[in-house]
C-alpha cells in the first residue's frame, strides 16, 4: 500500500472577515489578489502587502466580484496552513516569513531595531520549500 501525499493545506483553517482597504473610493484588493498575502491597514481592514510587510494571511474570497460596485469584505485564513508563491530571498524550512510584495512572501529578516513594539514582523513557521516557486506555511 503506498503512502498517500500530504495535503496539509486542508488542516484546520481559520478564517476571519475584514473590510477591504480603499483609495479614492476603489478597494485595494481585487479578484485577481486571490490567494495572495493581505496585510492590516487599518482597524479590522486589510490591503495588499507590500515588500517587507508583516503578513497577516492568505485572501481567500471577496464580497462581490470586480464588476459589482459597492465596498468589498475580505475573508483571510490567519490561522492553519497554506501555500503562499515565493520571491527572493526564498524561505528556508523552519524560518519565518514576510512579504515580497506582488503576491508573494519571502525570508524573514533577521532581526533588528526595526522590529515594531510588541515583536518582529516575520510570521507563521515554513514547512516545505518548493524551489523558487512557492512554501508552505503555518500560520501560528
Amino acid at each position: 500500500m503506498a503512502i498517500r501525499s500530504q495535503d496539509l493545506s486542508t488542516i484546520a483553517p481559520i478564517l476571519a472577515t475584514f473590510a477591504v482597504k480603499q483609495t479614492n473610493d476603489v478597494d485595494d484588493l481585487s479578484d485577481s489578489d486571490l490567494g495572495a498575502p493581505v496585510t492590516v491597514s487599518a482597524s479590522n481592514e486589510v490591503g495588499p502587502c507590500s515588500n517587507g510587510d508583516l503578513v497577516l494571511g492568505k485572501l481567500i474570497a471577496l464580497t462581490l466580484s470586480d464588476n459589482d460596485h459597492g465596498r468589498r469584505l475580505a475573508t483571510v485564513q490567519i490561522g492553519g496552513v497554506c501555500r503562499f508563491p515565493v520571491t527572493t530571498t526564498y524561505p528556508v524550512v523552519g524560518n519565518r516569513i514576510v512579504a515580497g510584495g506582488n503576491g508573494t512572501v519571502r525570508q524573514a529578516p533577521a532581526l533588528t531595531g526595526d522590529d515594531p513594539a510588541g515583536g518582529t514582523i516575520a510570521r507563521g513557521i515554513v514547512l516545505a520549500v518548493n524551489g523558487t516557486i512557492d512554501c508552505v506555511i503555518y500560520l501560528n
